[in-house]
C-alpha cells in the first residue's frame, strides 16, 4: 500500500508545477511511481483530481477543493515535527504583521507588551489597514484578517469568533422608534460597511435560514469605527462586530435592537500566513500566543 502522505505530496507538487514529471523531479521519486501515487489517491477518493493534457495537468473542481484540505494536513504535520525539533530557537528578528485597523487596536495592541516581555529579542513592525494585503507580493509574515479563507496559498488558524450586534443610539430611537423586526429596517436610517466585497445593503441574520434584507444605507464608510461614531451620534442603525461597539454600548452611548431574527456572526478572526513546510520560530511563537491571549 502506498504511503498517503507522499500521495498527498505529489497531489500538491503536481498541481504547483502542472506535472507528474516536475512533481517527481522536484519529490525526487520516478515519474512512473508518481503516477501511482495520483491513481492510488483518485483511486481512494473514488472521485478524479485532475485533467490530463498532453501539455499539462490542471485540477478538476473536487481537485481544487481537495488542495486546500491537503496543503492544510501538510502543513499541520509540518508544524507539529517542527515545534518538537525547534524547541530551543530563539525568537528574534523581525516579525511583519498587518492587523486590521478596529480590531488591531482594541484587542492586539493591548497583547503585545507581554508578548514583547517574552521575547525581547523580536521586533514587532506592525501595519495598520482594513485593506487585504497580499502577502506574498508585499512581504508580510502574517495578517490577521476578519473573513471567511478563499486563499489556498495561505494557511490559517482562527484566534477568536466574531459575532454581530445591531445598535443605535437613544436619541436615534427616541426620534425614528425601534424596529421589531427585520423587516422593518427597509423603513430605517441605516449604516453601510462598504469595504471589499462585502455589500453594505445586504444584512444577513442567523437563525435556520440565515435570512437576508436588503436595506437603504443612508452613509457608508469602509471602516467600522466610523460607523460607530455615526451610530452615537444618532444617524441611523449600525450592524458590525461587537468588538467594535462594547465600549458604547457599555457606556449607554448605544443601545442594542433585539428583532425577529438573532444577529449573525462572521466567520471568525483569522491569523493567516504564507504556506510553508517549516514556519520560523518567531512567527509560531507569535501565533501561538494571540492564540493563547484571545481564547
Amino acid at each position: 500500500m502506498l504511503d498517503r502522505v507522499t500521495s498527498l505530496q505529489v497531489f500538491v507538487k503536481v498541481a504547483d508545477l502542472g506535472s507528474l514529471s516536475a512533481a517527481a523531479r522536484a519529490l525526487g521519486m520516478s515519474q512512473t511511481m508518481a503516477s501511482k501515487h495520483m491513481a492510488a489517491l483518485e483511486a481512494r477518493l473514488e472521485v478524479p483530481l485532475l485533467v490530463r493534457s498532453t501539455r499539462r495537468m490542471r485540477l478538476t473542481d473536487a481537485g481544487q477543493t481537495f488542495l486546500a484540505q491537503s496543503r492544510n494536513i501538510l502543513a499541520q504535520m509540518d508544524e507539529a515535527e517542527a515545534q518538537v525539533s525547534a524547541r530551543r530557537e530563539r525568537v528574534t528578528g523581525r516579525l511583519r504583521v498587518s492587523l486590521p485597523v478596529s480590531y488591531g487596536l482594541r484587542k492586539i495592541v493591548p497583547l503585545l507588551a507581554a508578548f514583547s516581555g517574552r521575547h525581547p529579542d523580536l521586533v514587532l513592525d506592525l501595519s495598520f489597514t482594513d485593506r487585504k494585503v497580499d502577502m506574498l507580493k508585499e512581504g508580510w509574515d502574517l495578517a490577521v484578517r476578519i473573513t471567511k479563507m478563499e486563499d489556498s496559498s495561505l494557511m490559517a488558524r482562527r484566534l477568536a469568533p466574531c459575532p454581530l450586534v445591531m445598535v443605535a443610539a437613544p436619541s436615534y430611537l427616541e426620534r425614528f422608534g425601534r424596529p421589531k423586526r427585520v423587516s422593518e429596517l427597509t423603513q430605517h436610517r441605516c449604516l453601510g460597511y462598504t469595504l471589499g466585497s462585502q455589500d453594505a445593503s445586504v444584512w444577513q441574520f442567523g437563525g435556520a435560514d440565515k435570512r437576508r434584507v436588503v436595506v437603504n444605507p443612508c452613509f457608508r464608510a469602509d471602516n467600522g469605527d466610523a460607523l460607530m461614531a455615526a451610530a452615537v451620534a444618532g444617524m441611523g442603525i449600525a450592524y458590525q462586530p461587537l468588538f467594535i461597539a462594547e465600549e458604547a454600548l457599555a457606556t449607554g452611548q448605544l443601545e442594542t435592537l433585539q428583532l425577529d431574527q438573532p444577529w449573525g456572526e462572521m466567520d471568525g478572526i483569522f491569523a493567516v500566513f504564507p504556506a510553508t513546510r517549516h514556519p520560523e520560530a518567531k512567527l509560531r511563537a507569535f501565533i501561538d500566543y494571540l492564540v493563547e491571549a484571545l481564547r
